[in-house]
């Protein structure tokens, strides 16, 4: 006989006591991630245009013990404007690993969502948490992400005909430029941010973003740029070098999941996915 689960699962909404418990739960299994406060979750699993926040948390005895939380976008997938989410918030409490939680709780996700229209999950995943998504929950692996340093700034010549790209409404922007985490800026056309290492300043996308305009000190005190993501046909309009995988903290991995039951997979090489996709910075 099957022994009942002594966890309860409930349905994500995101009210203040629901996002409490959440941000809480996300700092104490991930402590140097300080910005998982009450106002952060509330800016991304209420505020967001797209869509409130699809995912479930896990109990036991009244204790939240597990998290995850996918977020709705749109993209344009093999040519059609489609409604999907981004994988992006899962957080098991130690006490209570190794129960298989993680699995359960973005299985009971993608059920829901591909009965509420969603067409599809895409992620980025490192190196120890792929092996999860792949083989316990069916992900492609699409490839791992691209890293550039150098002076000056990227550029995709492909525009149209790729299979993936998300799409950004002016509401969308909006929302995305007023995280309370990060203070944007545009340089050379780019949306660009500060990172934690001196004289470096992330780009966040290889294309044109419609947004604020740089300070001439922010550029002077930041002359070199990261870029990170998937771009065909990607041209640097200046000196860069890509990063070996060695120096990076941990090699990031494009990964996706079609919930139509298509069976639907991506050709890396046309697939458009920068940093500010998945909320890098």
């Amino acid at each position: 006989m099957e022994t009942a689960s002594p966890y309860r699962l409930e349905r994500i909404v995101a009210n203040r006591e629901t996002l409490h418990r959440d941000a809480a739960l996300l700092r104490a299994v991930f402590p140097h991630a300080t910005h998982y406060t009450d106002d952060f979750l509330a800016w991304e699993y209420a505020d967001n245009p797209d869509g409130p926040v699809v995912g479930y948390d896990a109990y036991r005895d009244g204790e939240l013990c597990a998290h995850y939380a996918t977020q709705p976008l749109t993209a344009t997938l093999f040519g059609r404007s489609v409604r999907g989410l981004l994988s992006f918030n899962t957080a098991t409490h130690p006490d209570h690993q190794g129960h298989g939680l993680f699995t359960t709780l973005a299985r009971r996700t993608f059920d829901d969502a591909a009965r509420e229209g969603y067409e599809f999950v895409v992620g980025v995943a490192n190196q120890n948490s792929t092996p999860g998504f792949t083989r316990k929950l069916g992900f492609q692996l699409v490839g791992p992400l691209e890293v550039f340093v150098g002076l000056g700034a990227p550029h995709s010549g492909v525009g149209d005909g790729v299979d993936f790209a998300r799409t950004w409404s002016t509401e969308s922007r909006g929302w995305r430029l007023a995280s309370p985490r990060t203070r944007y800026v545009l340089a050379g056309g780019r949306l660009a941010c500060a990172t934690d290492t001196p004289l470096i300043k992330a780009l966040l996308t290889a294309g044109p973003w419609d947004g604020p305009q740089a300070s001439t000190s922010f550029l002077l005190s930041h002359p070199f740029s990261v870029w990170m993501g998937a771009a065909p046909s990607l041209s640097w309009r200046g000196i860069s070098l890509p990063l070996p995988k060695r120096l990076r903290p941990s090699p990031l991995n494009l990964i996706f999941l079609d919930l139509t039951g298509a069976g639907r997979t991506l050709d890396s090489k046309r697939v458009i996915f920068d940093a500010i996709d998945f909320d890098a910075y």
